[in-house]
């Protein structure tokens, strides 16, 4: 049986997109409209698997993400980075010069600002959805409206790309994790070589600092280090870490240690790393 996989968004959403690329492309779909909603669907069991977004390079950190991962006690069993390339598309037949709005997701919009400086005319709409925008333009045969959205949504919506690759910075991507339950995690034969920790320090001087230095000494690399405030504990806060290293016997001796010197310590998942 298929396993059913949780996205935010539509199919032709970027989201779409990566659980084709880690499941395969007929992995089934559970359509959410927000981060919440696939959060509930994974805890609620409408699903196996969730994708969610953590990090766009120009944006940052989508930080109330980890707070679900975190609260909602979800595995981290994969990762996967995702070129975000922007296209502009329209009901076919239309040119540049008819569209007056352009409507998609806040940040697509954003990523595409300087894009549109040379059509001052054209008015830019925020919506929930890149594909969902793409997918009412053709069901509603919405003349004079354009998209912004991935090429699989011109694709799956029967739309005509008027431009590719219209983002600011050619080189933007988007970091997503593959979640599970941890209480269905399974035992997978497969390398691992990074994981993701949650860590609430000692309240003391230079603890942090000291947590660092035993993943370095214990040949931890640091790739992420993302702080949280702790709710109902004002000015206090937990710390979200990536580490990758090259034995796992480096990683258990790094966790054996921080168990001792920290006040929480949570193992988030582990995964191969992806980052080229």
């Amino acid at each position: 049986m298929k396993s059913k996989v949780a996205i935010q968004g539509i199919k032709g959403s970027y989201h779409h997109q990566v659980a084709q690329a880690y499941f395969g492309d007929l992995v089934e779909v559970e359509e959410c409209m927000s981060f919440a909603e696939v959060a509930n669907s994974l805890v609620n069991a409408h699903s196996e698997h969730a994708i969610m977004a953590i990090e766009n390079s120009i944006a940052g950190t989508i930080i109330p993400n980890y707070a679900y991962i975190d609260e909602c006690d979800f595995n981290i069993i994969g990762e996967f980075y995702a070129p975000i390339n922007h296209c502009l598309m329209v009901l076919p037949g239309q040119k540049i010069e008819d569209i007056n709005e352009v409507h998609s997701h806040p940040m697509a919009l954003l990523q595409c600002k300087d894009f549109f400086k040379q059509y001052p005319g054209i008015k830019l709409v925020e919506a929930t959805d890149t594909a969902a925008v793409a997918r009412n333009i053709k069901n509603e045969n919405n003349l004079g409206i354009a998209a912004i959205a991935g090429k699989i949504a011109s694709i799956l919506y029967s739309l005509e790309i008027l431009a590719h690759n219209i983002q600011t910075i050619t080189t933007n991507s988007t970091r997503f994790f593959v979640l599970e339950r941890k209480s269905e995690a399974v035992e997978r034969k497969k390398e691992i070589n990074k994981a993701s920790l949650k860590i609430i320090a000692m309240h003391k001087q230079g603890s942090l600092a000291t947590l660092l230095n035993v993943m370095s000494d214990c040949s931890l690399n640091l790739t992420k280090i993302q702080s949280l405030p702790i709710l109902n504990e004002p000015w206090k806060h937990s710390f979200f870490i990536d580490v990758t290293f090259g034995k796992s016997e480096y990683f258990e001796k790094a966790i054996t240690l921080l168990r001792i010197m920290t006040l929480e310590l949570k193992i988030l998942g582990t995964y191969k790393n992806q980052q080229r």
